[in-house]
């Protein structure tokens, strides 16, 4: 079966204007002019997708979600529910990396792989990392190298924590075999082989990742830091590591917009940035005086309501879209995502400009929403 999306403001994430995508199977088989005619004599149920006057971009990649859910760090009932699949599609999230954080008891790598794997056979595209906060890290085969080789969903290991309280205050050289196993997992299994780190608000910063960089031998394109969007002081700190080579992730928030303002006015590598929503895990609600009054829950939809108020506010989308598709495509080198390419996996969104509404989408050739409408949802909703 085929599907046509046509007469599209394409950005791929570069803009190359007004185009028609043919897709067969779950690939992009063809960019340009093509014969809807004839194609309809080919396939009498061609489907066909009016993208006239719409955006048409890549499928977004959250690098960074808690897919069993997170929190639980104000005892059992903190702990955040699971991600559905008709939040991310609705989002617009074709493609999701999985974590874990501060709970590595009660949430496992077997039931993250679990669910990765269930909305991988509901329609996206999914991955995780081996790990949690804390040293030793934990894995599923028993070493970061046999997970990266022999689980097929484990890209990398993360997120570990540091310059926070809720780490387990790892040592530098802790830290660097952690990087270096991971390398070389990520080299023998063919993968990206990244160590994601959370960057906590404590007072050492991002002391020990300068220290990786200046005393061991690590290569800077397999480190990827998150959480930037604390305060301009670590922002500062995530410029310098960008120009050295390291990948760079804000967490969607209120200011992502004068995040990524500062960021490429301070000359920060906007090619190492990306931005992800830190989806289901807890967000503490504070009242009066800063009081704690109560916890809520971190929303997928945040990180697309972000990337509309970033292409609200530049001139210049292709800036812009790569933070959300093909700059976390290269960091996790998934090489036939985060594009709109020829031969790449067929995930795009067609994006009305006029609300800044996700009018389709589709996930590995398969329409998931169509018209402003999930049309496809996961099997318990």
């Amino acid at each position: 079966m085929f599907t046509i999306i046509k007469n599209g403001e394409v950005f791929s994430p570069k803009n190359i204007g007004q185009q028609s995508i043919l897709i067969q199977g779950k690939k992009i088989i063809k960019i340009g002019d093509i014969d809807i005619e004839l194609l309809k004599q080919l396939d009498p149920n061609l489907n066909i997708i009016d993208a006239e006057g719409h955006l048409v971009i890549p499928g977004i990649i959250d690098p960074h979600i808690h897919l069993l859910g997170g929190g639980g760090e104000a005892g059992y009932i903190t702990r955040t529910p699971e991600v559905n699949l008709s939040e991310l599609i609705k989002s617009g999230i074709t493609s999701v990396v999985g974590l874990i954080g501060t709970d590595g008891l009660s949430r496992t790598l077997t039931n993250l792989y679990s669910k990765a794997k269930a909305l991988e056979a509901e329609g996206i595209s999914t991955y995780m990392y081996t790990g949690n906060y804390h040293l030793p890290v934990t894995t599923i085969t028993g070493s970061i190298k046999g997970d990266l080789l022999l689980i097929d969903k484990v890209i990398g290991t993360g997120e570990i924590a540091i310059n926070d309280f809720r780490s387990s205050i790892p040592n530098t050289e802790e830290l660097a075999k952690v990087i270096a196993e991971t390398t070389v997992g990520g080299m023998l299994g063919a993968k990206a082989g990244v160590t994601h780190f959370h960057i906590g608000t404590g007072k050492h910063k991002l002391k020990q990742i300068h220290e990786l960089l200046e005393n061991y031998d690590v290569k800077p394109n397999k480190i990827y830091v998150t959480h930037f969007d604390k305060g301009f002081d670590l922002l500062d700190e995530g410029i310098k590591l960008s120009k050295k080579g390291v990948y760079v992730d804000l967490t969607a928030d209120v200011n992502t917009v004068e995040c990524v303002e500062y960021y490429q006015s301070h000359n920060g590598d906007m090619g190492r940035l990306t931005v992800s929503s830190d989806g289901h895990g807890s967000l503490p609600k504070f009242g009066k005086k800063n009081k704690l009054v109560g916890y809520d829950v971190a929303k997928c939809s945040t990180l697309t309501n972000q990337l509309f108020n970033l292409l609200a506010q530049y001139k210049n989308w292709e800036d812009i879209i790569p933070l959300f598709t093909s700059n976390v495509a290269k960091v996790l080198t998934l090489h036939h995502k985060g594009c709109i390419v020829e031969n790449y996996d067929a995930d795009i969104l067609v994006i009305d400009t006029n609300k800044y509404e996700i009018k389709d989408v589709m996930a590995k050739g398969k329409i998931m929403l169509a018209d402003y409408k999930v049309i496809r949802k996961g099997m318990f909703e």
